[in-house]
């Protein structure tokens, strides 16, 4: 049986329990608490691990199974979807507004709480 692991500010913030100890029920919560450091999110993101979590409550961390993962170098454009980004108006661009992305994530929704 999985147990929740809780991180601590004061030890190795790069250091996450494996993915594979991930809880089943809630689907992919890993760890609570820690903080937000630079250090931190880049060591969870290199891992498939985000954090999700409500205002005032403990970081959570996250990484559910199965997790969509994409590696551009495996990514096929099938002709269908070639003809429809043609057609339609579509654009695809990668990192051309990430200040502007990352600054309006961390702005509150327009719906109600949160981020």
């Amino acid at each position: 049986m999985s147990q929740l692991v809780w991180l601590s500010d004061t030890h190795d913030l790069t250091w996450f329990p494996s993915v594979d100890t991930a809880l089943k029920e809630p689907d992919g919560l890993l760890a609570a608490g820690g903080g937000l450091s630079t250090e931190r999110l880049l060591a969870a993101y290199r891992r498939g691990i985000f954090p999700w979590y409500n205002a005032g409550q403990p970081v959570l961390w996250w990484s559910p199974d199965p997790r969509c993962i994409l590696y551009p170098e495996e990514f096929r454009l099938s002709h269908s979807l070639a003809k429809s980004l043609r057609n339609r108006g579509y654009s695809t661009r990668v990192d051309t507004a990430f200040v502007d992305v990352i600054a309006a994530c961390a702005e509150p929704r327009a719906s109600g709480p949160g981020t």
